[in-house]
């Protein structure tokens, strides 16, 4: 409200008018209310007075209530008021205007309270009997010096109210009339007063948003001339410079935005002044969070924080390595003093390390199972080509078994090799997928039947449970085989004999999206809880596939081929109880 300085001007005016006519309007009503009353009362006590002599000559001598009742009526035709007679004990003896059979003892009222007590009584109260707003005056009636009743005096004060309305109708005329000149006159001031001003104010938002150059000031030779002419010549200056400045930071800001890096600057106490978006994505907040909070508060890590102290003391660049475990992200994080351009402020560089961090775990552990997978064949061709060396070759028996030995080692190589060309295909997408609607039964009944002669040469028993509505799968069909097929060979690999393997397709729902979940439960020996994350990793064997042979390789392949038509595979699993493969296939849609 008090934004403006006409505002300012002009209702502080306003409301001291209308406070003063309130004020006076409300002085002279209570005045003249008061004054009115008081006459009323004491006219009414006048009239109790007359009654009460009246009453003390007839009380005595007559004992018919309803004469009495007469002799109130005709008082009341004389007097223009309400009588009433009241005997000592509160009982209504005679009435001039209500039943006087029907009225409720009158010992609590409290103008006969006072008047048995003084011997004169007032009142201003709600009359129950009459329904609205009563005076009341009240006189003991005694005969000689024994009291014998009251007689109560009763006016309505419907007439005060109507006077007093008419006051507040021509106060409140001449407070609106007062009003509207008042608002008219401060008004008419108040816009002379600050239309130059205005005028100034308008032309400085427009400087705020950088319309310098249109800017249209009046120079008068007043104080607000003066003020103008300032402005004028700040504004050409301002102009200059935030042209400059813009430029630098949209310059600093793009760099800032492509960054890939995160970018904190903390002032000297530690309390965050910028964040780019790099850093925000690293740490989950925003810029507007950040902002003057302190850099415990936003980045929660005391790695950064020893970092930077120790950069303040030492006024050296420091570097050191972080991880963030939630986001599982490996930081290199660089704290650099700003030096004498922003004294006792560091610039916290972070360095995303996590993808050069996975490729040398991936290589180190590619490395190592591959030397691993390898070392095995290799030691037994040498130890076999040693032997056939060392004499074996002249026993033909023999050199033939070791040549048969040899054979197989050098098939594992094969399929070893074979099989890593496959998963880094399909890894880097060289394997087309012919993607077709296509029945699940198919599919899995195919991938059964090859299977079938070798589970029944295990002592295994493959069940096939299907229902009859199963929609068409999106896949690739032999690609999908395979995956089942692998799935099929560790399960018969796996469960001891006698054995049951359950292959299982049903539709369910993932992610929002209708998918067919097919499944292969075996009765065999289990997967530990530990390897379980891990078993869809190249090369990765649980202990109880050690002693077994195999790459490791085709369950890496199977989640490459669930994982490019758009599915998902896992495991579940418990020692001794046997484990559980599923792997998710979408559904053909009604439209394809």
């Amino acid at each position: 409200m008090f934004r403006s300085i006409r505002n300012q001007i002009a209702i502080p005016y306003i409301l001291l008018i209308l406070l003063i006519i309130g004020s006076t309007g409300v002085y002279l009503e209570n005045f003249y209310r008061r004054n009115y009353l008081e006459d009323l009362q004491k006219n009414l006590s006048a009239q109790a007075r007359l009654v009460a002599d009246e009453a003390s000559l007839v009380l005595p001598v007559e004992s018919d209530l309803n004469r009495l009742d007469d002799l109130c009526r005709k008082w009341q035709s004389l007097l223009g008021a309400r009588v009433t007679l009241i005997s000592p004990n509160g009982t209504v003896l005679g009435e001039s205007q209500e039943d006087r059979t029907k009225m409720d003892n009158h010992a609590n009222r409290p103008e006969f309270i006072q008047a048995m007590k003084t011997g004169e009584g007032n009142s201003i109260r709600f009359s129950t009997s009459a329904r609205f707003q009563m005076m009341y005056a009240a006189q003991v009636i005694r005969s000689g010096d024994e009291v014998i009743g009251v007689a109560r005096i009763a006016l309505p004060l419907t007439r005060v109210e109507q006077n007093v309305n008419a006051l507040r109708l021509t106060v409140f005329g001449a407070m609106l009339t007062a009003s509207v000149l008042a608002v008219l006159v401060a008004t008419i001031i108040a816009e002379r007063t600050t239309r130059p001003l205005r005028a100034l104010t308008k032309e400085a938002h427009r400087i705020s948003i950088g319309e310098a150059q249109a800017v249209h000031l009046t120079f008068s030779n007043d104080e607000i001339g003066e003020i103008s002419r300032a402005i004028r010549t700040m504004a050409l200056d301002q102009q200059v410079q935030i042209d400059l400045l813009t430029k630098e930071r949209s310059l600093l800001s793009t760099i800032l935005d492509q960054m890939t890096d995160g970018v904190v600057v903390v002032d000297q106490t530690g309390h965050v002044q910028m964040i780019n978006p790099a850093a925000e994505r690293m740490f989950s907040i925003s810029q507007a969070d950040a902002k003057n909070r302190s850099l415990a508060e936003v980045l929660r890590l005391y790695q950064v924080i020893d970092l930077w102290k120790r950069c303040l003391d030492t006024g050296e660049t420091q570097v050191t390595l972080v991880e963030l475990g939630l986001q599982k992200l490996s930081l290199q994080c660089v704290v650099t003093p700003l030096g004498a351009s922003l004294p006792g402020s560091a610039l916290i560089l972070f360095q995303d390390l996590t993808r050069l961090r996975q490729l040398e775990t991936i290589r180190r552990d590619f490395i190592s199972n591959i030397s691993h997978e390898l070392r095995t064949p290799l030691a037994s061709l040498k130890a076999l080509t040693e032997t056939l060396q060392d004499g074996a070759l002249e026993d033909p028996p023999v050199a033939q078994k070791f040549l048969l030995q040899m054979e197989t080692e050098v098939d594992a190589l094969s399929l070893m090799v074979s099989e890593l060309l496959e998963l880094s295909r399909i890894e880097s997408g060289r394997v087309p997928l012919q993607l077709v609607a296509t029945s699940p039964q198919a599919i899995l009944e195919s991938a059964i039947e090859r299977l079938r002669l070798q589970a029944e040469r295990a002592n295994l028993t493959l069940h096939l449970e299907l229902p009859d509505d199963l929609p068409n799968v999106l896949a690739d069909a032999p690609r999908i085989e395979q995956v089942i097929v692998n799935l099929l060979h560790n399960a018969i690999k796996f469960t001891p004999s006698p054995g049951d393997i359950w292959i299982n397709a049903r539709k369910a729902e993932q992610n929002g999206k209708q998918v067919i979940v097919i499944s292969v439960k075996d009765t065999g020996v289990g997967i530990p809880e530990a390897d379980l994350p891990r078993i869809f990793e190249r090369f990765y064997k649980a202990d109880r596939a050690r002693s077994g042979k195999g790459t490791g390789l085709g369950l890496a392949i199977a989640r490459h081929l669930v994982e490019a038509h758009g599915g998902r595979i896992w495991a579940e699993s418990k020692e001794k109880e046997g484990s559980t493969f599923y792997f998710s296939l979408p559904i053909v849609e009604e439209s394809e």
